[in-house]
């Protein structure tokens, strides 16, 4: 008996020549859209733009009240129009150089997985949190914990923030989380207890957005891979204004630099014989 896991030539190639099996939909043209099980026109039609996404990348359903959470959490801590922030300026970048908007936001949205800033530090954030909790209920003290991801890690997810030790963005989302009910689940509890045994300590650490943001999806049960397929997007409200900015004056205006101002050190000018 062949042993399909192990098997490592074409056969798996030949069962998806012409044939692909997806739980996640189809489109019939002139008849129906299926998304996931459940018809598009009828069992999803009155869903937003935000719970169908959470429900394509989840396979849940969210109340109304986590859907409105998760967009909260896009529109206070990414919605940036600011055209000097790394991933705005490639926007702004795009459209100084009349590029086109798939192709701007693209590639803004691509360089959004940052080391430092974006996508990588959100899920190290979630996957330190729920690496804490489970510690945490093995009887693990938090110190420990705390110690042991500063010695291993040099740093702790979502906590210190590179130009200022203080973040604008929490006091307005945690104040909408409350509204909502989600102001006191088992993850934003824990987040802001590492910031005060980080106080206690004298730590000059914070809690940034980073955290608590993956704080408050993890109380909703997102995965680290969930939370990051939700993050994608959340820069676009910000990016798009960017590249309108600069589509909407004379091109190529977009910061530009007097060549005296590149310091170059590379190969020097050759003499062609």
């Amino acid at each position: 008996m062949i042993n399909e896991s192990t098997m490592n030539g074409p056969e798996k190639l030949f069962e998806s020549e012409n044939h692909w099996v997806t739980t996640m939909g189809l489109s019939f043209p002139g008849e129906r859209v299926v998304y996931r099980g459940k018809d598009l026109f009828e069992d999803l039609r009155d869903i937003n733009w935000m719970g169908l996404l959470l429900y394509g990348i989840t396979g849940r359903l969210f109340s109304e009240k986590q859907v409105r959470l998760f967009e909260t959490m896009w529109t206070l801590s990414s919605s940036y129009p600011d055209p000097r922030l790394w991933n705005n300026r490639i926007a702004s970048l795009g459209g100084t150089s009349r590029s086109t908007g798939a192709l701007s936001i693209g590639a803004a949205i691509a360089v959004s997985e940052a080391t430092i800033y974006g996508r990588r530090p959100d899920i190290r954030a979630i996957d330190f949190l729920i690496r804490s909790m489970n510690e945490l209920k093995r009887g693990i003290c938090l110190e420990n914990i705390i110690e042991f991801e500063l010695k291993k890690y040099r740093n702790l997810p979502g906590y210190g923030r590179p130009i200022v030790n203080t973040d604008e963005r929490i006091g307005p989302l945690m104040r909408s989380a409350t509204e909502l009910g989600f102001d006191n689940g088992e993850f934003v509890m824990l987040a802001f207890r590492i910031e005060e045994s980080l106080k206690t300590a004298r730590r000059r650490m914070k809690m940034n957005v980073a955290v608590l943001d993956a704080a408050l999806a993890a109380d909703q049960g997102l995965t680290p891979r969930e939370y990051y397929h939700y993050t994608l997007l959340c820069f676009s409200a910000g990016l798009i204004p960017c590249m309108i900015d600069s589509l909407e004056k004379p091109e190529g205006l977009f910061l530009p630099l007097r060549c005296k101002s590149v310091s170059y050190q590379g190969v020097q000018k050759r003499k062609w014989k």
